[in-house]
């Protein structure tokens, strides 16, 4: 093989291992994701948690329940955790 077929091989095939990554990333950004309330360990909900907190990793308490994490679409009131499930809602 010559040169020249050489490095155009090489070439395709990293171009093709490029578009499949960047299929692969487009899918998974466009997965449905929710808010789940009540399910984020301390300090590593995604953003701002009630009064006191500003943004991500901002939430003081295991399992906060106005703090939040995203989570795949339809999952959240089957996360269980030690105090309940997890809510669409804030809680108390």
């Amino acid at each position: 093989m010559s040169t020249t077929k050489t490095a155009a091989a090489v070439a395709a095939i990293a171009l093709a291992a490029l578009a499949a990554t960047a299929t692969t990333a487009s899918a998974q950004a466009a997965k449905p994701m929710e808010k789940c309330f009540g399910v984020a360990k301390a300090g590593k909900n995604d953003c701002k948690a009630g009064a006191g907190t500003s943004c991500a990793g901002t939430s003081t308490r295991d399992y906060q329940g106005n703090a939040w994490t995203l989570v795949p679409a339809g999952t959240c009131l089957t996360t269980k955790t030690p105090k309940g499930h997890g809510t669409l809602v804030p809680q108390a």
